[in-house]
């Protein structure tokens, strides 16, 4: 095992376990923390497979973009420390669910999918051939993946709104009438 693999291997640890201690964590702000650790993991594999460009758009959009709105958000509403309540059972098994079906369809796809050229005469990552094919809309062109990720972005500015939306408190009535 040469430094290389025990890199990747690192890398790919950092990045699963930020990202399952994100979703398992009840502390909002740790687990935005999580958050940070995950894509920070991810823009070291795009460094690990020499894709600069790629993981300094990863850092610069999602480190310091979705990460950094999200815990303005959270500072802005709520206590840092607050623990989030309990997932019900049936929302936990749908999320499971919804989990499966997702892995279940890229799995799906990486395995239909023939990988014709990808080893062979590969562009060179460099800002020109990335700036050419980005919006590109011919077959190798990155024309939708750049539309999805600003429809993530947006997603993430709602989602941002609807965590710094201060939720409405709950006025008990009594609605028990006196004895007349």
């Amino acid at each position: 095992m040469n430094g290389s693999t025990i890199i990747f291997y690192l890398l790919t640890a950092l990045t699963l376990i930020s990202a399952v201690m994100s979703v398992a964590t009840r502390q909002i702000f740790r687990a935005a923390i999580f958050l940070l650790f995950t894509l920070v993991g991810v823009a070291g594999l795009f460094f690990w497979m020499q894709y600069e460009f790629i993981a300094a758009v990863q850092i610069i959009v999602y480190v310091g973009g979705i990460t950094v709105l999200i815990i303005f958000s959270i500072f802005l509403t709520q206590q840092a420390g607050e623990k989030l309540p309990k997932l019900p059972m049936d929302k936990g098994l749908f999320a499971a669910l919804a989990v499966f079906c997702g892995f279940a369809l890229a799995m799906l796809q990486v395995y239909q999918h023939e990988f014709i050229g990808a080893t062979n005469n590969p562009l060179p990552p460099t800002v020109e051939n990335i700036g050419r094919n980005m919006l590109s809309t011919t077959s190798g062109g990155y024309a939708l993946p750049f539309e999805v990720v600003s429809i993530l972005l947006l997603a993430a500015l709602v989602g941002c709104i609807v965590i710094a939306t201060p939720a409405k408190p709950i006025v008990e009535t009594n609605t028990k009438l006196p004895n007349a």
